[in-house]
Parts: structure tokens; sequence; C-alpha cells
């Protein structure tokens, strides 16, 4: 069977240990792994490195904060796979940079307001059944007209 082959994706956090703020607290920094090559982005987010599970990438401590702390880490997680799997979807490759850009917002070139609605509207639409019904598809379609139509575009 000559399929495709599939990425290998990792997520993990750790501590910059080597780079403390002001405050004495260490930055904690995302690394991407896809096939070996490795990407890393800042969370702005800092932790004291006493306070840190390493091999769990999450706080120890317990409280407000801790549990603030963990639960934003958990969502940069999970916008990161997102981002693979609309890389995926989108048929473009998959590489630790391309999910780091995508992350920053540096992925797409200029693009107009009404080619990212007509892109969602496609990506709806391939989703007709699974995530979507048609009559909220074209609604959106039906959105889209609407707004070409409010900024004059012919």
């Amino acid at each position: 069977m000559g399929g495709e082959k599939r990425n290998t994706l990792s997520i993990s956090f750790f501590l910059k240990k080597g780079k403390l703020l002001k405050n004495g607290e260490a930055p904690i920094c995302l690394r991407i792994t896809v096939n070996g090559r490795r990407a890393e982005i800042m969370i702005k987010r800092s932790i004291n490195a006493k306070n840190w599970n390493q091999l769990k990438g999450c706080s120890t401590t317990k409280g407000r904060l801790a549990d603030e702390l963990n639960h934003y880490l958990e969502t940069v997680k999970a916008r990161v796979l997102r981002i693979h799997r609309e890389l995926e979807l989108d048929g473009k490759k998959v590489t630790a940079d391309s999910i780091r850009d995508k992350y920053y917002g540096r992925d797409e070139s200029n693009k107009t307001l009404l080619e990212v609605y007509n892109d969602h509207n496609e990506k709806c639409k391939a989703l007709i059944g699974k995530e979507f019904s048609a009559s909220t598809v074209e609604k959106f379609y039906t959105s889209y007209k609407c707004l070409q139509e409010f900024i004059g575009y012919r």
C-alpha cells in the first residue's frame, strides 16, 4: 500500500532557564517537532523554575494562577493541533516552521476579506454532512454575497 507518509508531530513546553526575567521567573517556550525538525514559539508566559514539572510540561503548584497557566498551556497546545490539522486538510506541506508561521499569523499572503471569506465557505462546503449542514453553508454564501455588495466589489 503506497499511501502518503504521515507526519510525526510532537508538542512540548519547556523553560528557557538561561533567559531569566527581572522577576526571577523563566519564560515558557513551546517546541513543535515535525519529522525531527524543530521550531520554537515563545508563549509570553513565565514561571518560577522550582514550580515547573519538565516531564509533564506544566506548573506543579496549586491555586488559581497555576490552574490558569496550565489551562492556557492546554489552549496553546489545542491551537497548534488545530493548525496542524488545517494544514493537512488544506493539502499544504506540514513542517514545524509552517505551524509556527501560521501560529504567528505569518502564513497567509495578503488576502482580501472576500478571499478569506470565500476560502472559509469552500472549506465549509467540503464539510457538509460532517461538521456543517447544507443550509448553514448556504447562509455563509448568502452572507458572502451581501458583503460583496456592501463593499461594492464586482
